[in-house]
């Protein structure tokens, strides 16, 4: 497929992709002071599949959310034509699947081959995948042929340069669009060692880099080379990255710890005072609601030596987003900033809640009801006593649609029994409760007893205990009775008109 992006790899300043820094406030921070493409921290690929595509209206951001409500990847318009999504994975179709599912909201895709870490090389991704060239080709080219993104690859150099450059030889003919080139050695597994469970040391910050290997690689290249690993050796300052990218003859360089420590390293006009970067960082923290574990462990990276001040040890017993604004003198900041998105929140809830007024059908019976699961005996819900009725009155199955609002991921469901549509007009924090809110709007409507603690004799209790093992073979083809498998649902979670693959 033809790559549709303006995005290059030759003469750029990249942010290096880093476990808990590269995420959107760090990312922003490094656009603002000059940085020309942005990675982000590596993302795993089983983990991403689980995850939904949410638009925040509130925050103006894209987000994908995991199943327990967590923010797994969040970004935004600004960066859009800048980020590089960094996964990892070590299979080719689950690969395809995250690109699939984030390409429309970034820039390029990435695999990372160069992690050396225990939690990414027992999974076989990350440096593993050096020791597998196959695997490494089947998942490129995969990504090449499958997406309209650039996909990029980042390695480590193998203990032989005659090696490494015969395997980026190989990746160049997969047709990606560049390889950042980590000049550190790398663990390698063979089939043997994996065999033996022995491994090679890889080489740790502290080693040289090896500029004469990635030098030997871009020449040994057509596609653009990103140098990186400079920071200890070369990048001190803003003009140490030029003289790094002359040492390693790369088309752009990229920058970890270097940026990290102080993301105005990118900055031509000089390093900015590292209290201004924090606080301009802060201000991307509350302006993106970023978790405050998350900013905390990155303002402790830049302080670095400072820990041990008055204002470090502060920053160490932070516990909230607020308690680090004051640290840093954003007290009233954070007030200001809390109380505009708060505004902007009701407005846009007044907004919604009038839309579905007007949208709202007439012919649907409402009722204010919420399911609490401590009013009713163990195992037995309305949605059982309402299919239970519908069978005694032989009306078809109830139908369940339930629909998410974008704003705040809650869900409404509404219920179909006998050609007549009941919902409740509270909001659920799950699906399953807004399904069960509308069993109780539809039975506490027709009349019929719901299950309650307080109806006294439960004849379902009755009944289930005599028919466990008829329901036990039910449930074995799809038909238990708490979770109808003839259920619709319709999830929208997004309100952008951007051609966004559905998962």
């Amino acid at each position: 497929m033809t790559v549709n992006t303006p995005l290059c790899f030759r003469g750029k300043k990249i942010l290096a992709p880093m476990v808990r820094v590269g995420t959107l406030p760090m990312r922003l921070l490094a656009l603002d002071y000059g940085a020309d493409i942005v990675y982000c921290e590596e993302l795993i690929d089983i983990k991403m599949l689980q995850c939904k595509r949410v638009i925040n209206e509130v925050l103006e951001t894209v987000d994908f959310v995991a199943p327990n409500e967590r923010i797994v990847f969040r970004t935004c318009e600004r960066e859009r034509e800048h980020v590089v999504f960094q996964m990892g994975s070590a299979d080719a179709e689950r690969a395809l699947a995250v690109a699939k599912l984030v390409e429309s909201d970034v820039a390029g895709i990435d695999i990372n081959m160069g992690c050396p870490k225990e939690y990414s090389t027992k999974a076989r991704m990350g440096a593993a995948l050096l020791s597998d060239p196959d695997k490494i080709e089947s998942i490129l080219t995969t990504l090449v042929k499958g997406i309209c993104k650039p996909v990029t690859c980042k390695i480590r150099i193998l203990p032989s340069v005659e090696d490494t450059v015969n395997l980026v030889k190989r990746i160049e003919k997969t047709g990606i669009a560049a390889i950042a080139v980590h000049g550190r050695k790398s663990l390698v597994l063979s089939i043997f060692y994996i065999f033996l469970l022995e491994r090679k040391k890889e080489e740790r910050p502290q080693h040289p880099v090896h500029c004469d290997v990635i030098k030997a690689i871009s020449e040994a290249v057509s596609i653009p080379v990103i140098a990186n690993g400079g920071s200890h050796d070369f990048i001190k300052e803003y003009a140490d990255i030029e003289t790094f990218q002359k040492a390693t003859a790369a088309s752009s360089v990229m920058i970890a710890r270097a940026a990290m420590w102080n993301p105005s390293i990118f900055r031509k006009e000089g390093f900015c005072p590292l209290k201004d970067v924090m606080q301009d960082y802060i201000k991307y923290v509350l302006r993106y609601d970023n978790h405050y574990t998350n900013t905390k462990y990155c303002l402790c990276q830049m302080l670095r030596e400072q820990l041990e001040t008055t204002q470090g040890k502060k920053l160490h017993a932070a516990q909230t987003t607020q308690e680090i604004c004051e640290v840093f003198e954003m007290g009233d900041f954070y007030e200001e900033t809390t109380a505009i998105f708060e505004a902007k929140k009701t407005s846009l809830e007044t907004k919604i809640q009038d839309e579905d007024d007007q949208m709202e059908d007439p012919d649907v019976i409402k009722m204010a009801v919420r399911f609490d699961k401590r009013e009713y005996p163990p195992q037995i819900t309305p949605k059982m006593y309402l299919l239970e009725w519908c069978r005694k009155e032989k009306h078809p199955q109830p139908v369940y649609e339930t629909v998410q609002r974008p704003l705040d991921r809650l869900f409404c469901s509404v219920v179909t029994v006998a050609e007549q549509k009941y919902r409740s007009t509270l909001w659920d924090k799950s699906k399953k409760l807004a399904e069960q809110a509308a069993a109780i709007v539809c039975l506490r409507a027709l009349g019929v007893p719901e299950g309650k603690l307080c109806e006294g004799e439960n004849h379902l209790i009755n009944k289930r205990k005599r028919g466990d093992q008829e329901h036990l073979i039910s449930r074995d083809h799809g038909e238990d009775l708490a979770e109808p498998s003839h259920k619709k649902a319709n999830f929208i979670e997004e309100t952008s008109d951007m051609n966004v693959p559905k998962m």
